[in-house]
């Protein structure tokens, strides 16, 4: 399909659409790639470019990093999707690049979405016209291009890798979007604490970021003489959850639940058991309360005695193999030795606490000396390199080794309690602390 540069075929285009940038000083992101006197950015000014790869996740721009070079070298722009094309499509473009060429004296460049899906075959297909120059190849993809891509079309095209763009980034082009003409023209306005919140449900991805924001409009209500105001109130409509409660016998059944759970974490494991069976006399699905037994054990026992958990596996299995009453036993037996284990939420607590921080922060990257490298690529990209390798080191630890993203590298989330195994946990991480602290082959020197 040919298109000329942001061109629909209808009136209205999407913010993310109206928000394509027209220069490479107006592209948000990838300053690794197309920063001042970067290689790419060298051969787009230069018009020297070359056929290529830009991997990354979804919304950091690739389809329109890829049009904008077509722009910038004044190319024809072809698109084909991997996901409903196939040979005849690709022959068909082949055909429009070569007339182009010969009648015009205009040169193509084709942007292949979703490279990766494209089998060898039609991967094949591109091979001679990327090498007799009849159009400028650019693929993008999501997946690593070692393991889903040819070789053969590998070796006749570079791979760039974009990235999640940072808070900072996104804030800049949700700004731009807010006062440019294309975009909403100043006739919204919002404080930079909601655009910090569109930014952190974005996670990195600017189509979304975008997106979120051109919904918050329509809640928007203008103000007197001004214009309309996007609040936090409207970012939680925007960006709510539809939550669906299953009642399975109303507020009492969900009474005798917290009570059973509360007497476990109270370690009475008579007021476990009694309100075990109330829930059971009552009708209640022994699985059910299998289940519940289960998340007891991570969230209120945890490391303080693994053995909990396994106790609460063994007594489910128990019930579905063996059905009442014979299975109640396993979890009557089950419930009692919960009551009376050692206590620690450490792990709950140090879960929920990266779930929150995760939903918070943009998407680290994985450090590089991390990085799986099976392949010649990932290896010149130098993945892996400077892993520390724990077995080879004395009692099998890298002291000074970091395994968390830089940027966070300081941070610490499971803190075991002074009760049952966590005790011995304890000390031993204490330990590894010490050695950490005292290793002159430190990852981040600073610390």
């Amino acid at each position: 399909m040919q298109e000329t540069l942001f061109e629909t075929s209808g009136g209205f285009q999407p913010l993310a659409a109206r928000m394509r940038p027209n220069s490479l000083d107006e592209y948000v992101g990838q300053s690794h790639l197309v920063g001042a006197g970067k290689p790419l950015r060298r051969a787009v000014e230069q018009h020297q470019l070359h056929s290529m790869i830009l991997w990354g996740p979804p919304g950091v721009g690739k389809t329109t990093f890829a049009r904008l070079l077509a722009n910038l070298s004044d190319l024809s722009f072809e698109t084909v999707s991997a996901v409903l094309s196939g040979v005849k499509d690709i022959r068909a473009v082949v055909d429009r690049a070569k007339d182009r060429k010969h009648m015009e004296g205009r040169d193509t460049l084709l942007f292949v979405d979703e490279v990766h899906r494209f089998n060898k075959s039609q991967q094949d297909a591109f091979l001679p016209h990327i090498e007799d120059g009849t159009f400028i190849f650019v693929g993008a993809t999501t997946e690593n291009p070692s393991f889903e891509l040819n070789s053969a079309l590998l070796s006749r095209t570079r791979v760039y890798v974009l990235k999640n763009l940072s808070e900072e980034e996104l804030i800049e082009l949700l700004e731009r979007a807010l006062s440019s003409a294309d975009g909403l023209n100043g006739e919204y306005v919002a404080e930079r604490a909601v655009l910090e919140l569109i930014s952190a449900a974005a996670s990195g991805d600017a189509r979304r970021a975008l997106n979120i924001l051109e919904v918050a409009t329509d809640l928007a209500e203008p103000e007197e003489g001004g214009p309309s105001r996007i609040t936090s109130q409207h970012l939680e409509q925007v960006l709510q959850t539809s939550l669906r409660r299953f009642d399975k016998g109303g507020d009492v059944f969900y009474d005798q639940i917290s009570a059973l759970h509360k007497s476990v974490r109270g370690s009475d494991p008579d007021g476990a058991l009694y309100w075990m069976c109330r829930m059971l006399d009552g009708g209640c699905d022994p699985l059910y309360v299998a289940r519940r037994l289960v998340r007891i054990a991570s969230e209120d026992i945890g490391n303080a005695d693994p053995r909990a958990l396994q106790l609460s596996m063994d007594a489910w299995e128990a019930q579905e193999r063996l059905g009442s009453p014979e299975g109640e036993l396993a979890l009557a037996q089950a419930v009692t030795y919960l009551a009376v284990a050692p206590k620690s939420n450490a792990v709950y607590t140090a879960f929920n606490q990266v779930m929150a921080d995760i939903s918070r922060d943009p998407d680290y990257e994985v450090p590089v000396h991390l990085r799986n490298a099976p392949t010649k690529l990932m290896k010149s990209m130098g993945h892996g390199d400077d892993y520390r390798y724990a077995h080879d080191e004395p009692d099998a630890f890298a002291a000074g080794e970091s395994y968390l993203p830089e940027a966070i590298h300081q941070r610490r989330y499971y803190q075991p309690v002074q009760r049952g195994l966590e005790i011995k946990l304890s000390e031993k991480l204490d330990r590894l602390a010490e050695k950490n602290r005292n290793s002159p082959q430190k990852r981040y020197p600073q610390d």
